[in-house]
């Protein structure tokens, strides 16, 4: 069995498609993990969830930013935006079985025997393991209960609160940790969130510190797999792997191969978007 992690979709279903050929993905055996955002901005958002649902147990996705806006939108909390390629799913008649689909993600999956984290935009410094998989948790009840879903997602945006605490109660910690596991890239001096900022990290403040990179970070060691941010691209660390390589700007879609050690063209494969 082929483990494989593949970044942003974001609609691009093409290149999704190329991808599961070149290494001939079979669902019978293989597992694919996907890093979220399959929707959106893309030419072919509804096909894209479609494919990812009819792969059944074969793939595992977590949510992203852009699959939390498509359920909001679907629910009358957010209006479509100029940019947004969301009404092809909207439009669909089997839109409802989509977005309920969708909303029973989780957003975050660990495999203990492979001893990867999957997630959309990372892990706090401030959290283990045991303390990310309870905060989302709690998140993915409210979204998968259709009688508390819309209450939800109508006070889930906001950048505040934007240092953890255990103190955090009600919508401020399922906030925080909607923007921490799906929203964040940088960290500031006081430990905070920056939600802001989108630049490569050679780019950015110096008083941000990419949320990998934190000294003492809590999570560090244990590999985290992660999209959401296509100005890092598809790069490599100790115990991180990004995944978003900005193909629907028209660079790449990246696939790595996690069940065995990085060995170059043996175990990653990229996709021009065009």
């Amino acid at each position: 069995m082929a483990v494989y992690a593949i970044g942003d979709l974001q609609g691009c279903l093409a290149p999704f498609e190329r991808l599961l050929e070149r290494v001939r993905f079979d669902p019978s055996s293989d597992r694919l993990w996907l890093v979220g955002d399959l929707v959106n901005r893309g030419p072919h958002s509804g096909a894209c969830l479609r494919l990812v649902r009819d792969l059944g147990e074969s793939a595992i996705t977590v949510l992203g930013n852009h699959d939390l806006h498509l359920l909001a939108t679907a629910a009358g909390v957010r209006p479509l935006r100029p940019k947004d390629t969301l009404k092809q799913v909207l439009d669909r008649p089997d839109s409802a079985e989509l977005l309920d689909w969708l909303a029973a993600r989780p957003l975050i999956h660990h495999d203990a025997e492979l001893g990867w984290t999957l997630v959309h935009a990372g892990v706090p410094p401030a959290w283990n393991l045991v303390t990310a998989q309870r905060e989302a948790h709690a998140v993915e009840q409210v979204l998968h209960d259709p009688s508390e879903r819309k209450a939800f997602l109508q006070q889930m945006y906001g950048n505040t609160p934007a240092r953890w605490s255990d103190d955090l109660t009600g919508i401020d910690r399922l906030r925080y940790t909607v923007n921490a596991l799906t929203r964040m890239r940088f960290i500031r001096r006081d430990g905070g969130l920056d939600l802001e900022e989108s630049a490569p990290p050679n780019e950015a403040p110096s008083r941000l510190t990419p949320w990998f990179k934190v000294a003492g970070r809590l999570m560090s060691g244990k590999p985290i797999a992660f999209g959401h941010w296509s100005a890092l691209g598809y790069r490599r660390g100790p115990d991180w792997l990004s995944l978003d390589s900005g193909c629907v700007w028209g660079r790449n879609l990246t696939m790595v191969r996690l069940d065995v050690p990085s060995e170059g063209a043996t175990s990653d494969w990229q996709q021009q978007c065009t």
